[in-house]
Formats: structure tokens, sequence, C-alpha cells
């Protein structure tokens, strides 16, 4: 079973070795990654330093040097660490998805950005459990958004955004379990765009996306237990959002529990919510994300804030 982070670079890996002018930018981590039985992965050492380039400590530079790759046509990858993702948001917001309607079509940005969350984890000072950042990126249009969830959704999201066109922010949600399917050897692409109807049902319909599916995972399996018929979906990209498949969902169901790890108030699912809404009269849905407050440093308080499996059982059954 591969991890997350090793059919990611895997991923990478497959498109550079048919790319020979494609690079890789970094700093901090580098792109290694190991696996049982599988040969280990590392970026720089197979590619070299002047495909694979630590950046030094900037990354208002590496990103806007990949992007001006990206305007001539060269593909290129910039990996943003947890605790600086919006320092780039201007590069990305104001020129990265504005260039193709600029241009009237004649340019793109084929980059691809990946953003590191820390996944809030208990124990973090507030100023490096940045984790909800993913919903500033959904809404700026020219921007696509991926946030995959298992190790094979982790490689077919990166191949299928590295060939995109246009410039695509990858959400790395390192640390998940790999649950969800094996990455196969091999090139494959997950579309970006489409959810994942990761167990059909009738009594309630409950999406997740990202970190919040760890938890989803086994809410599902207890509500199961419990005689509930849940149909669980995955967006597995928020920017372009798959809301057909969400709303015929909740046409069948009747009840939506959206929920998510970052903040409550302007999440990615409150568009959701709000698209549903629209679509489907007399539906009954509920939300849960985390409170609107800052991080606590405190492990026991950042367990007692997050959403988990126990939350989500209990906001279903409370909307059953």
């Amino acid at each position: 079973m591969k991890s997350f982070l090793y059919a990611e670079l895997e991923g990478i890996q497959t498109e550079m070795r048919k790319d020979p002018h494609m690079f890789f930018f970094y700093e901090y981590h580098k792109p290694v990654a190991a696996t049982a039985g599988k040969p280990i992965i590392n970026l720089e050492k197979e590619f070299g330093r002047l495909r694979v380039n630590y950046s030094g400590l900037d990354e208002m530079w590496y990103i806007g040097a990949a992007m001006g790759a990206g305007m001539i046509g060269q593909r290129a990858i910039g990996h943003i660490p947890y605790m600086t993702p919006l320092v780039p948001f201007e590069l990305i917001a104001w020129h990265a998805g504005r260039l193709r309607h600029m241009t009237g079509g004649q340019a793109s940005f084929p980059i691809v950005l990946i953003i590191q969350e820390s996944r809030m984890a208990p124990g973090m000072a507030g100023q490096h459990a940045c984790y909800g950042e993913e919903k500033y990126y959904a809404g700026l249009p020219g921007v696509k958004v991926v946030v995959p969830s298992t190790p094979y959704d982790a490689k077919g999201l990166m191949i299928a955004a590295i060939k995109d066109p246009d410039p695509v922010v990858y959400i790395e949600t390192l640390g998940i379990p790999a649950f969800g399917g094996d990455a196969p050897d091999g090139e494959y692409v997950v579309p970006i765009g489409k959810a994942n109807i990761v167990s059909e049902g009738r009594d309630i319909t409950i999406v997740g996306f990202g970190l919040i599916m760890e938890q989803m995972y086994p809410a599902m399996e207890t509500l199961k237990k419990d005689g509930a018929s849940v149909e669980v979906i995955d967006l597995r990209t928020i920017n372009p959002l798959d809301d057909k498949a969400v709303i015929a969902s909740a046409k069948k169901t009747g009840k939506l529990l959206c929920a998510e790890s970052g903040y409550y108030t302007l999440g990615v699912m409150a568009e959701v919510v709000a698209r549903v809404a629209e679509a489907v009269p007399g539906v009954k849905i509920s939300r849960i994300a985390f409170p609107d407050a800052p991080p606590p440093g405190s492990p026991e308080m950042m367990n007692w804030m997050k959403v988990d499996a126990d939350k989500i059982c209990k906001a279903a059954k409370k909307l059953l």
C-alpha cells in the first residue's frame, strides 16, 4: 500500500520522465518518499538540481519563476510548505488565474502549486496551524483547486493537474491513512471536477473533502451499523465544484450533511449548501466545521474543537 506522499511524488516522477523540460521548485521538504516493497523516490537525485531545485526561503521568487516558465508553455511545479500558503496569493490571484482571459485565450499557465496543510495538529502554535486556506483559492476564476484524500486520488489528480493547461492549486493533505484504494503503478488520471461517490445510500447524503474524509470513513461505518443507509461523497475538487453529483444525491435522500475541517464561516461547504438549497426545494441541510476561532496550542482544546467521526455521527443522527 503506497502512502499519500509516495503516490503524489510517483505522479510527478511519471510526468517528469516524459517531459525533459519540466521542473520542480521546493523549500524545507525534499521531494523524497519511501513505501515498503517499492523503490525510494528521490526526485532531486533522479533529475538533478537544474530540474529539481531547492529555492531557498523565498516563496515569492520561485513561484514567480514557475509562473514565468508557465507563460512560455513550460510545465513547472512549486511546493509551498505549510507555514506560508498565502505568501504567493497575489501572484496566483492577480496573474496566474487571469492570463488566459487577459490574452483572449492565447496564453495559459500550465503550472501546479502544491500547498501543504498542517492538519491543525495538537500542540502547534496558532500561527503555524494554517488550515482551511483552500477556500481562498477556490473562489478565484481561472484557478482550479484539487484536494485529494487517498493515495489513489493523490497520484491521479497530480497527473491530471500537470496535464492541465491552466494553473492548478493542489492541496497536499499529508498524514491521511492509506484508505480508499492503493495507487496503481503507471500513468492514470483522476478527472478534475469529478466527485467520488464513496458509498451509495438512500437515507442521508454526507459530503466532505480532504482531511475530513479521514473522519468520514469511520463515521460512515458507525451509521451503517446503526441502520442508516448513507451516501458519502468526496468532492476531490473544489473548483470546479461537482455540484451536479451532490444535487442529484440530495434529491434522492432529501437530507444533506456537509462536513469540513476548515472554519465554519464562508467555508467551502457554505457554497455547497447554497447550491443545493437553490436546486432542491425542501431538502433538509446541516453543516459542521471548525469553530470561528484561532486554533489553540493545547492538544486537549484542539481535539475538542476539531470535527471528528463522533461529531459527524451526532450531526447525521440529528438530521435523520
